[in-house]
């Protein structure tokens, strides 16, 4: 297989990037709304940068396939998809600090409510300018993160509800174990949750839209989807868990590559990288450098312990990884299968993440070699990379 250089496009500055694949995200937000039906929506979450994708092309590309919200952590994320012209209704996911209401009211964006303080002072400043500000009330049903707590439910709302600048638009918990099957924490959470919402509506209050719903919730508890699901990492393409394999068509949308560097014939015996971990065994090894290191999210603790593609073939990474590079090894005369049809050039790509020939290497190979799971690799490669979009 020819190795791919000018057909594949790539930024001009450094060679180095994230890819990423808006035709598989549609089809991704398709997959979720076709199981969700007409009666739910669909809350997508965008936070950190959209899972390293990039949230304002990501709500873009959701919305048109049918999202009906977003979900971020920060207000500052918030903001950002304001300026952007994200018109649509965004949920920040925790109660930020007091300070930031008046920016809460300029933008239209709905925090999580748990505490009277909080929810008094942004009706304050939404009042002031002759507004109403609308929020979503956090319920902490058993992860013991965020929220009021259940049984103060109907006492915070009514503390709050007589201030004309708040609206309650919803009404939400999260779960701790919604990717495991049959778990008895999950069933518990779920039935404080249905008791904090009837509570609240046999008290006259209302709840705005219900949801609790996470991604392994939406597609393994349709029974709990309520009024909306907000559905995060499944959107990009990752399973959140082996549980849901096969129960929805998912496609990675991220792919990471770089273009080589610098390639050359060291002696035998010389070593590469800090620390000089790798020593070159024999004659006919070429070492290659990527402009990719752990600033970009390629994890140091993946030193001589991963693989890379390059002409639809796998490529020992060697050496320790570096700040913003790393080596592989291309062994001329080795086994078929961990050698290129021909020896690598400058200017080759080569793919970190995603696919090269009949090859792939997913988020969840490098996860399960850094003891982490896929959605905090692809988060840590949406740190520095330019992003290229397909």
């Amino acid at each position: 297989m020819a190795m791919a250089r000018d057909s594949v496009k790539s930024p001009d500055t450094r060679w180095s990037w994230v890819e990423v694949n808006l035709a598989a995200l549609r089809r991704n937000v398709t997959a979720f709304r076709r199981l969700l039906g007409r009666g739910t929506q669909m809350m997508c979450v965008v936070k950190a940068d959209a899972y390293g994708h990039g949230a304002v092309p990501c709500a873009r590309t959701m919305h048109a396939a049918g999202a009906n919200q977003f979900a971020v952590a920060t207000v500052r994320e918030g903001v950002a998809l304001r300026e952007a012209g994200i018109e649509w209704p965004i949920l920040i996911l925790s109660e930020p600090p007091v300070d930031c209401v008046r920016t809460l009211v300029e933008y239209d964006l709905m925090p999580a409510v748990y505490t009277a303080d909080f929810a008094l002072a942004l009706g304050e400043a939404a009042a002031a300018e002759n507004r109403v500000a609308r929020y979503h009330l956090a319920v902490d049903t058993g992860m013991t993160r965020i929220g009021v707590r259940r049984a103060d439910v109907v006492e915070l709302r009514r503390t709050i509800d007589f201030h004309r600048g708040l609206e309650c638009a919803g009404t939400f918990t999260h779960f701790a174990t919604a990717d495991v099957l049959d778990d008895w924490d999950f069933a518990l959470q779920l039935n404080r949750f249905r008791e904090a919402v009837e509570a609240l509506r046999g008290a006259g209050l209302d709840t705005g839209l219900v949801h609790c719903d996470n991604t392994p919730g939406t597609i393994l508890h349709p029974e709990c989807r309520f009024d909306m699901c907000r559905v995060g990492v499944g959107l990009y393409g990752l399973h959140p868990t082996e549980t849901t394999l096969g129960q929805i068509d998912l496609e990675p949308v991220m792919s990471v590559r770089g273009r080589i560097v610098r390639v050359l014939y060291p002696s035998v015996g010389d070593g590469v990288g800090y620390g000089l971990t790798y020593r070159v065994p024999k004659q006919n090894i070429q070492i290659a450098t990527v402009p990719i290191g752990y600033a970009d999210g390629l994890a140091r603790e993946l030193s001589n312990n991963m693989d890379v593609l390059v002409g639809g073939c796998r490529c020992r990474q060697v050496g320790n990884i570096c700040m913003d590079q790393f080596m592989f090894a291309v062994d001329v005369n080795g086994a078929r299968s961990y050698r290129p049809t021909r020896p690598v050039e400058y200017g080759d790509v080569v793919t970190i993440i995603g696919a090269d020939g009949d090859e792939r290497i997913t988020a969840d190979e490098m996860a399960g070699l850094r003891n982490t799971i896929n959605y905090e690799v692809v988060c840590d490669f949406g740190m520095r990379l330019e992003k290229v979009y397909a």
